[in-house]
Order: structure tokens, then sequence, then C-alpha cells
């Protein structure tokens, strides 16, 4: 008989896995070692309850409860983190589908179609750049040839890395039959933002995900001497970085009457990094969201323009590439009524909450119907060591999710 398994003790179970001794929090990067870790936590513990696990084409690891199959319902969420990031933003997902599914087995449920748990690949971009990186492979969002052949900051490409999980690079891309096979997915994750907490509820359905994108800035100056060159001859790319990153910072504030316009330069590399020497170059990465495509795209544009001004004013140039860009996500109106009937009777009127943060659910909602449920964060703070989620309410949000499975896969339709 299956035992069933508590969400709590799984992320115990992880809990030392890819600690950042420097940034504190953790840095669980995608086929490195501490993710690689996590990839065999996960289908050790997948096998386990008997369920049949496989790794796709791309890299997103599946483990099938029962025979695999069109109208396959989906739940999983991603295993990799940002530098330096909180112990649920993905983890939580994947280990309240392992609950989840253990606890339907337990009370001897038989679902009348295929339910399949995945753990999606680089869903953070923070080795290769780009977000949602297995997903969007699996959709046919980005062509395999060109993600083989992104380079991470080492230097080593994806198609090199990916085969640290014995994957073929060659077969990289849309993965047409296993999007026919799912009905339906959907994604828990702890909720990144505090609406939650202001409401004082403890799980939320998604309604829809703001539109996102970012953008690779090269600002190019000239490297020197910083004790002998005089201030009036420099061309210092960090003095133009730096007074874009305040033009991104007031222009986004000004925007912020609907409060979803954001803007964000979180990663700058000045090259040669040197203490006494003027910066060459500088590489800043800018994310910008807003409510809509005509928003962000214009917000953008505004930020862009202070940007090449700061750059002429300092002597140097601009140089700009779109790395990702997704718009944004209305998810779909039918299954999320199906969660919210599912969930009425144990926790009454669930609240519907937009987001800002960017998902697999929401990538996969152009090819099939998605659906997310938010478990609450007392603070707000994710993408950060600080991020939380109680022990309550973390085993609140695995039962959400066993609900809503109970009620998906007994609709044999």
């Amino acid at each position: 008989m299956t035992v069933s398994l508590d969400v709590v003790e799984l992320l115990r179970e992880i809990a030392e896995i890819g600690r950042d001794p420097v940034r504190g929090g953790y840095s669980r990067h995608v086929y490195e070692p501490a993710e690689l870790e996590l990839r065999e936590w996960f289908r050790r513990t997948s096998t386990s309850l008997g369920l049949e696990v496989e790794t796709d084409r791309n890299g997103n690891i599946w483990a099938h409860w029962g025979p695999r199959g069109a109208g396959t319902i989906a739940i999983g969420s991603h295993l990799d983190s940002v530098p330096g990031g909180g112990a649920y933003d993905g983890p939580l997902g994947v280990a309240s589908s392992l609950a989840a599914v253990s606890v339907l087995m337990a009370e001897g449920f038989v679902p009348a179609r295929p339910v399949t748990i995945a753990a999606f690949g680089e869903e953070e971009g923070s080795r290769f750049g780009i977000a949602c990186l297995g997903s969007k492979l699996m959709a046919g969002t980005l062509p395999g040839p060109k993600v083989a052949a992104l380079v991470d900051e080492a230097g080593v490409t994806y198609a090199e890395a990916c085969r640290a999980d014995d994957i073929d690079p060659a077969g990289l891309g849309r993965d047409e039959e296993r999007l026919a096979s799912l009905a339906a997915f959907v994604e828990l994750h702890v909720e990144q933002g505090i609406g939650l907490a202001d409401l004082d509820a403890p799980v939320a359905v998604a309604s829809s995900i703001l539109a996102h994108g970012r953008w690779k800035l090269v600002f190019s100056g000239e490297g020197n001497h910083a004790g002998a060159t005089r201030m009036r001859d420099r061309r210092d790319p960090v003095a133009a970085m730096a007074a874009a990153v305040l033009a991104a910072q007031r222009i986004a504030s000004a925007h912020d009457g609907s409060d979803a316009a954001r803007a964000t330069i979180g990663r700058l590399t000045p090259i040669p990094g040197g203490t006494n020497v003027i910066a060459s170059r500088v590489d800043a990465w800018l994310d910008v969201r807003g409510d809509t495509d005509p928003q962000t795209r214009a917000l953008l544009e505004e930020i862009l323009q202070a940007a090449h001004a700061a750059a002429e004013e300092h002597g140097c140039t601009l140089e700009v590439v779109e790395e990702s860009y997704v718009s944004s996500v209305h998810f779909d109106a039918d299954l999320r009524r199906r969660l919210l009937d599912a969930l009425s009777g144990s926790l009454g009127e669930v609240p519907v909450l937009s987001t800002g943060a960017g998902h697999d659910a929401g990538i996969l909602a152009a090819e099939i119907p998605t659906a997310m449920l938010f478990t609450r964060n007392p603070t707000g703070v994710s993408h950060s060591p600080f991020e939380g989620a109680t022990d309550e309410d973390c085993r609140a949000g695995a039962k959400a999710l066993t609900d809503v499975v109970r009620t998906l896969a007994s609709d044999p339709r």
C-alpha cells in the first residue's frame, strides 16, 4: 500500500542541496551538480511511488501514474533556482505534486484518465539566460539548434550541458506527441507577491500573467587607467549604465498607475572588472513587465531611449538584444472555474489573483488549457533567501492540489 508523502517532509529532504554559502539561499542551475541531484531525488521519489519516470527530448522529467495516452492531466513545476534563491520557488510545486499523488494512491483513488507530474528544466533562465527554456522547447517557441548553441558564463554550450543528464541535443525541439496527449496542466507555486497575505488566505487560483521580456544591454566605451585618465577624458560605460538603471527606475515608477509597470536591471558585468580600471564594456540585463503587450513595449521604448541618451552623454555606444519575450497570458477560464469548484468545499471562496512572475504554465497556455494555484507567501519576498511559506500553508496548498487532481482525473471526458 502506498504511504502518503508530506510536502513539508519532502522539502526537508532536499533542504541541503544547492545551498549557496556566498549569496545565501540556494543556487540550483540547470544541469549543474545541485540541480542534477534534485533531478535524481525526483526520479527516486517518483519511482518509490510506483510511477513510470521518463526524461523527454528537451530535458523535462515526467512521472506517469497510469497508462500513458490522450487526455492526461499534468501537474508539477520546476527544480532550478535563481542565484541565491529561496527554498520554495519551483520545488514547492514539484513536492506538492508528489504529495498529492501519494495521498490519492493511499486513498485507493483510481483515476479515470492518466495523471503525470512534470519537472521542467531551466525555468529561471539563470544559467543560459532564457526563462522557461524546457517548456519553450517543448512548445516549439524556440528552435532546438538555437538553444543548443546558447553559452553560459563559463563558455559551456547548452548542447554540452544537457549531456550531463543524457539528453541528446540533436533532439531538442517541439514535442508534438506529448502536447497532443495533455488535456490540462496545473502548476502550484509559492506566490511571488503579497496578495494572499493581504487577503489572509492560504491558497489562490491564478487569473493571468503580465507580459514580460528580457533584453541584454551592451554599453561600450574605452577601457583606461583609473588614476591616469582625467574625468573629462573618460568614456566610461559604467557611468552610462548607472544612468540607465536610474532612468529605468524613474520611468517605470511614472508608469505605475496600473500597479503593473515594472522595470529591473538586476544583473550587470563590467569588463574587465578591475578595481583600478575604467571598464571598456558593461553587459547589463533589463527585465520589463506590464499589463498588456502595447503597455510593455511602450515602457521598454521609453527606457531604451533614455539608455541610448545616457550612452551618448558618456561617449559610449549601446547595443540592445532581445533575449526573450512572452505576451500577457490569461489562463483558461473553464479550467479555472473547475479549480474553483473543486476547492469551494474545503476552502470556501478562493481568491483569484494575477501575477507578475513568468511560469511554465504561461508558456503552455498557448497550447493546452493551463491553470495555477498559489500558496501564501507571508512577506511577498521571492527570488531571495528570505522567500517563505509556513508549513501549514504548504500543506494547505498540497491538499488543494490533491482536491484538484481528484476532480480533474475523475472526469473521463
